[in-house]
């Protein structure tokens, strides 16, 4: 008998019991298509000379497939890369109070733009804007969906068919290959470079000012740093001469953060209120990065200004909706009280977590994860290690740490690698990275909190 022959039918395994439950919970077109695959493979594999499939193996390729293609595509995962703000990885985890005002949010109808004390429609920049007003001291502030999107805005709408002076050096890259100049020219505005790549004077930008010069912008090099001989304008200076011809003064701050960090031992990072207190007329940061929020750009400076931003065509088509705002609102109010920021806002609690904490989970951890890799031909150790903030923020500035070292109990590097894999196949995936033949579980991500989930998922590693 052709070994073909023996493939069930794609009809008889859809009428079988055990497809029943499959079937109701995610409908017969989906689980069909499941099956057909199972199929074409089983066919394929006997093609190339291997057995028939057993009953019990085929349902068990089937349930692969169901398995693969009803799980969700955006998945949680245990962050042990050592970066805080990891682009790849979300960046900012949320705070409980966003979590919750972007579940009651979703729960239900909210006044979105909806003014109830005046019973007509209303303006949903009023969500947040009283708030960053009050935190950085600016006269008006609006929101889009990120810091690019700010920064194109602005743009547009100030600068269309005009120039923009830039220092040379500031003509930064973002993630996924964005740079200003191409930001600049898809606004519609003309970039013009000034000075040189590592030193820029007050007369290179008093020079290149004319009859189209439409504003100068400031740009913070978040995302490297260059050191040596190097000379930048103060913002104030910038600030001066630009209202000295009549134009505005713009500063992108990228990341972006509405505290002073230095107090918590980290370095230094531009916040908006220095911005706005060396006279620039308006600002733009991220929300979801050192701010520590949901994903969103946000702009504050002068009355005037933000109203024909907000007149822009364009602020409809990069507006933020509910779940934003109501995640953002959140973030925001936690501002209010400073001297608590660090236990309840996510993302500091992480970054200011000492490196003795972090060691000393590391070995609470290191039995544990021992006996869940028992199986494994590889050795582990505690290990101190260093973090990194991430998405462009105090590029370089390292935060020591601890961890757990992986090594291959041998030279070769495929049991790593294999390791890896399964971790990335765990119902929660585990991200670490790997360096000289060594995997890094870095830990600071990893809170108490989590530690229970984290080892009862690593049990299931087969």
């Amino acid at each position: 008998m052709n070994p073909l022959a023996r493939i069930p039918a794609v009809d008889r395994l859809l009428s079988d019991p055990r497809a029943a439950a499959w079937i109701a919970a995610h409908g017969r077109a989906v689980i069909a298509d499941c099956v057909r695959q199972a199929l074409a493979e089983a066919r394929a594999m006997i093609r190339a000379g291997a057995p028939v499939l057993e009953e019990a193996a085929l349902w068990g390729k089937i349930e692969e497939k169901v398995v693969a293609a009803t799980s969700p595509r955006l998945r949680p995962v245990f962050n042990l890369t050592g970066t805080v703000l990891h682009t790849n990885l979300g960046r900012a985890p949320l705070p409980e109070e966003a979590i919750v005002a972007l579940t009651t949010a979703a729960r239900q109808p909210c006044a979105l733009e909806y003014d109830l004390a005046r019973g007509m429609r209303g303006d949903r920049d009023d969500i947040i804007e009283d708030l960053l007003v009050g935190i950085t001291g600016a006269e008006a502030a609006t929101v889009v969906n990120n810091n690019a999107a700010a920064v194109f805005l602005l743009l547009n709408t100030l600068a269309q068919r005009k120039e923009v002076v830039v220092s040379r050096g500031e003509l930064v890259e973002i993630g996924g290959s964005f740079r200003i100049p191409e930001i600049m020219r898809r606004a519609g505005a003309k970039l013009v470079e000034v000075g040189t790549t590592n030193r820029t004077h007050r007369h290179d930008f008093a020079a290149a000012i004319g009859a189209k010069t439409a504003l100068i912008m400031k740009v913070h090099t978040s995302n490297y740093a260059i050191v040596g001989f190097t000379h930048a304008v103060p913002e104030r200076e910038l600030a001066e001469l630009a209202h000295e011809k009549g134009i505005p003064f713009v500063v992108d701050l990228g990341s972006g953060t509405l505290v002073d960090l230095e107090p918590w031992g980290l370095a230094h990072e531009p916040t908006p209120q220095e911005s706005l207190s060396a006279g620039a007329d308006l600002v733009s940061f991220s929300a979801d990065k050192l701010l520590g929020g949901p994903q969103a750009g946000l702009l504050v400076g002068r009355r005037e200004l933000i109203a024909k931003i907000k007149k822009n065509p364009l602020k409809r088509a990069l507006r933020v909706g509910k779940l934003t705002l109501a995640a953002l609102e959140a973030v925001l109010r936690l501002y209010q009280n400073p001297d608590r920021l660090a236990d309840r806002l996510t993302t500091l609690r992480l970054l200011v977590r000492t490196q003795g904490e972090i060691e000393g989970r590391a070995r609470h951890l290191l039995p544990f994860v021992r006996a869940a890799l028992a199986a494994w031909p590889v050795t582990i150790e505690v290990t101190s290690l260093f973090s990194q903030i991430g998405s462009g923020a105090l590029p370089i500035e390292r935060l020591p740490s601890a961890g757990l070292a992986i090594r291959p109990t041998g030279k070769a590097r495929a049991p790593l690698l294999r390791l890896e894999k399964a971790l990335h196949a765990l119902p929660t995936p585990v991200i670490g990275r790997i360096e000289a033949q060594t995997m890094l579980w870095d830990l600071r991500c990893l809170e108490e909190r989590d530690e229970a989930p984290f080892l009862a998922n690593l049990r299931t590693l087969s």
